[in-house]
């Protein structure tokens, strides 16, 4: 069999999907929702691929707004489209800082959970057991309540 160069296209496809876009962040919407400026000066909404973050009305809801603002607000970041949440945010890999994975990030310092409903990447559930053991951020707390459970108790005294 000779090799035929659209082959070699169909092979490219799937790394072309995950292409790299840089913009500056210019507002933190919580732990892990962050607004940056892209290039052409249109605003766009990111939701942290693979965390979650504390509520605002959470322990340590500012705590991970803050380490995300510490982190990320004013620089240059890359960031890769991985999805759409059911509100219509782009939900992204975030990079910063020589190429520092800010869910990861988070997630090491105790700032949030690894979300792995929507995460393959064993490697996070590592850094949370990691961040637990040490009692890091929210973990000092032995009574810690993910965001989604918070979510859904909020949502049951609403009905």
């Amino acid at each position: 069999m000779t090799f035929k160069p659209i082959y070699f296209i169909f092979l490219l496809l799937p790394l072309l999907s995950y292409s790299q876009t840089i913009a500056t962040v210019v507002g933190i919407k919580d732990g892990d929702t962050i607004v940056v400026l892209l290039k052409d000066k249109t605003q766009q909404t990111l939701r942290l691929a693979e965390v979650d973050c504390p509520e605002s009305g959470q322990a340590f809801g500012k705590n991970a707004k803050q380490f995300t603002s510490d982190a990320v607000f004013g620089k240059e970041i890359t960031f890769e489209e991985t999805d759409q949440d059911r509100w219509g945010r782009t939900i992204a890999k975030v990079f910063y800082d020589d190429n520092l994975y800010l869910s990861a990030e988070i997630i090491k310092a105790g700032m949030g959970w690894w979300y792995y409903r929507y995460s393959d990447d064993e490697s996070l559930g590592d850094l949370e057991k990691e961040a637990k053991e040490n009692k890091r951020g929210l973990w000092q707390d032995p009574h810690a309540v993910s965001p989604w459970e918070f979510r859904k108790k909020k949502q049951e005294e609403r009905n």
